[in-house]
């Protein structure tokens, strides 16, 4: 059943009754509402505006808005610079650039310093489709994750990117906040409650034997995949772990108690969601887990639902990696 408290949409199960937003509209509208919160918050792009929407903080404060160009290391150490003299910069890219491309920056200048720039990292993952691997950030969760003092923010839809784009202006912290490029299901609410580091139980059967573990996209597409499994006898729980870090390690006796578990994330499975749970639950009571995600490959040009159905990242992967679980849970090998 559905967490009620979460005021999940209704039609959650039912994937077209949902309203489709990329993540990417739900941070452009946030970051409008930021500014208007907050003088001090900037943005900065680099010669992408629009597909990182961007354009709609422009529209609204112009003098607030820097351009800096086809430079996605420059717009990191300005940006640096920004946040010492008391600005809230918000720097925008595609995440296979920013991080990707200004790592070092990122690190030398935001990271260490500590100084509370945002980055944010737009068409990450497989669903930017057509772009190929080149623009397919799959390792951008294992870059920020490693670095010290940075926040690591997913959002699972359009609504929760919204949230979280406040929450981080707010937060006096460096910040990586990840986006999708295709549109996606919109499940969560205005009522449906976002803190940063706080995991939450989207959903729990009267029995559950496994739990999942998801961020981003793939957090509606396990609620699909618990739905069909309770329909076909085996119980679960989803939790949306839209913080990467600072991980929520509340959450850890939920898992220990049911003792199985499936990690879904649109990344590398190394250095993502999967390993910041493997490594928590190694050092106290190690469970049986399987992980969905890409493993160590590169991406390659299709549309969503082809590479999703590729890469093992759709409903069906979801519930035979949940059903293996199940069997390791039980002895089986």
């Amino acid at each position: 059943m559905l967490n009620e408290n979460l005021k999940l949409n209704s039609n959650v199960f039912e994937p077209s009754k949902l309203e489709q937003i990329p993540t990417r509209d739900g941070f452009g509208h946030g970051l409008v509402d930021a500014g208007q919160a907050d003088q001090k918050v900037v943005a900065l792009c680099a010669d992408l505006a629009e597909s990182t929407r961007a354009h709609w903080f422009r529209e609204k404060f112009p003098e607030r808005y820097v351009e800096l160009g086809v430079a996605e290391q420059n717009l990191a150490t300005v940006a640096s610079g920004m946040a010492s003299y008391g600005k809230i910069p918000f720097i925008m890219s595609y995440a296979t650039f920013s991080p990707g491309r200004s790592n070092e920056q990122v690190r030398t200048t935001i990271a260490i310093n500590d100084v509370p720039v945002k980055i944010v990292g737009c068409h990450a993952g497989l669903s930017v489709g057509p772009d190929g691997a080149t623009h397919q950030a799959l390792e951008d969760i294992a870059l920020m994750r490693v670095l010290p003092n940075m926040t690591v923010i997913v959002p699972s839809d359009a609504e929760e990117a919204y949230k979280a784009t406040l929450a981080i202006a707010k937060s006096g912290k460096p910040a990586y906040i990840r986006l999708g490029r295709d549109k996606a299901p919109v499940f969560m609410t205005k009522e449906t409650p976002f803190e940063i580091g706080k995991a939450q139980i989207l959903y729990k059967s009267k029995n559950p034997q496994v739990v999942i573990v998801a961020c981003g996209a793939l957090v509606h597409n396990s609620l699909l995949a618990a739905h069909e499994l309770e329909k076909e006898g085996l119980g679960t729980a989803v939790v949306n772990m839209a913080t990467i870090k600072p991980f929520d390690k509340s959450i850890l006796p939920f898992i220990k108690e049911i003792g199985a578990l499936v990690s879904a994330e649109e990344h590398q499975v190394a250095g993502g969601l999967g390993s910041a749970f493997s490594e928590e639950m190694a050092k106290f009571f190690p469970v049986p887990q399987e992980f969905i995600g890409v493993h160590d490959r590169y991406g390659q040009t299709g549309n969503t639902k082809e590479l999703f159905a590729e890469y093992g990242l759709d409903t069906q992967h979801i519930k035979l990696a949940v059903k293996k679980v199940f069997k390791r849970k039980n002895g089986a090998r």
